[in-house]
């Protein structure tokens, strides 16, 4: 059976960094968190990726919010129905 290599595209990217940011990649790879610098840059743009994600769906929520309009019930009434849905018990 053939032995089939997989390759992933990676691409090549020149970063210049202040000496104290070159310092602070050396330092996160030399404490053997990740290999190189590629490792931790690619961390850091995966988190990056995630975070923005998660502010955009954040904001659908907020636009979804605001266009559903304003309430007829009262504050007591809302902060109900979201201890039920969340599975809050609280006593008074």
């Amino acid at each position: 059976m053939p032995t089939i290599a997989w390759r992933s595209a990676v691409a090549t990217m020149n970063v210049s960094l202040p000496h104290a940011m070159k310092a602070w990649v050396e330092g996160q790879t030399d404490g053997g968190r990740y290999s190189n610098a590629s490792d931790y840059v690619r961390d850091l743009i995966r988190r990056d990726q995630e975070r923005a994600d998660k502010i955009a769906a954040l904001q659908r929520l907020i636009d979804q919010a605001e266009e559903s309009g304003v309430s007829v019930n009262s504050m007591s009434d809302i902060l109900a129905v979201a201890r039920v849905r969340a599975g809050v018990v609280r006593d008074l």
